[in-house]
């Protein structure tokens, strides 16, 4: 079941360069930093309410961040995630729902949890994370 809105994930081309708009012009404060080898890509967490902002700066061209900056210089909203209490539950009523998924297999994403994402094609255009906490 999904709980909440964990996390929006925002691709950047260079944390460095992008947490200091987030903590003086906005009054954030950046709680976490982490590299994720498994998708290419270093992140800075912020709390935002109840919700994280997750930026994503691509550590490789072959990272799906980069690919996403390529198309869209800027950066800006890359994902949507969702905290769920059953995360291969909620992947199977996705995919019975007709959509299709990235990953069948959830793995660990940043912050320690488990993710998936459903793809945007079958999302309304919106890419859809779906995390829980590693049991």
């Amino acid at each position: 079941m999904i709980t909440k809105i964990d996390h929006i994930g925002i691709a950047v081309r260079s944390l460095d360069e992008s947490i200091p708009y987030y903590e003086k012009a906005l009054g954030l404060k950046c709680e976490h930093r982490e590299t994720v080898e498994s998708q290419k890509v270093s992140t800075a967490f912020f709390h935002a309410g109840e919700v994280h902002l997750e930026l994503l700066e691509p550590t490789s061209p072959e990272s799906p961040i980069a690919k996403f900056l390529e198309k869209n210089p800027a950066g800006g909203v890359h994902h949507i995630a969702f905290a769920t209490t059953d995360l291969p539950g909620q992947l199977k009523q996705a995919s019975e729902a007709g959509v299709k998924l990235i990953h069948e297999v959830p793995f660990e994403g940043a912050a320690g949890k488990m993710v998936a994402f459903l793809h945007p094609k079958s999302t309304y255009g919106v890419l859809t994370e779906l995390c829980a906490p590693k049991a």
